[in-house]
């Protein structure tokens, strides 16, 4: 069975062609052009009277992106992953990590010479 013409499938009572007229007129705008370290170019555009963003985030590839075709900023620097010891290692120098140990070692030493349950 061949489903019947509905000509106001999918569409709302009142629904029509909008046009300039219906709507208005749009309000003034400006375009601005900004450019990433991967030589790709965003166009935004903003009401008249905001002010542009200096920088704005590239859509393409998510580095920051400037106004200067010429100087893009550069890719911000990942960090790497540090692990927990690499962040001891920056608070402590190796000898104040030798002296610690040394600290904890004859602590544990003293408290099994005096029979105690450790956990």
């Amino acid at each position: 069975m061949a489903g019947g013409g509905n000509a106001i499938r999918g569409s709302r009572v009142g629904a029509g062609p909008m046009g300039e007229a219906e709507r208005g007129e749009a309000a003034p705008r400006q375009t601005v052009t900004y450019f990433c370290s991967h030589d790709h170019r965003s166009v935004v555009t903003f009401a008249i009277e905001a002010a542009a963003p200096d920088s704005w985030d590239c859509p393409k590839c998510g580095l920051p992106a400037s106004l200067d075709s010429e100087n893009p900023p550069p890719a911000p620097k990942i960090e790497p992953y540090k692990t927990h010891l690499a962040y001891v290692k920056e608070r402590r120098s190796e000898t104040e990590a030798a002296d610690i140990l040394d600290e904890a070692v004859a602590l544990l030493r003293s408290r099994r010479k005096a029979g105690e349950i450790i956990f």
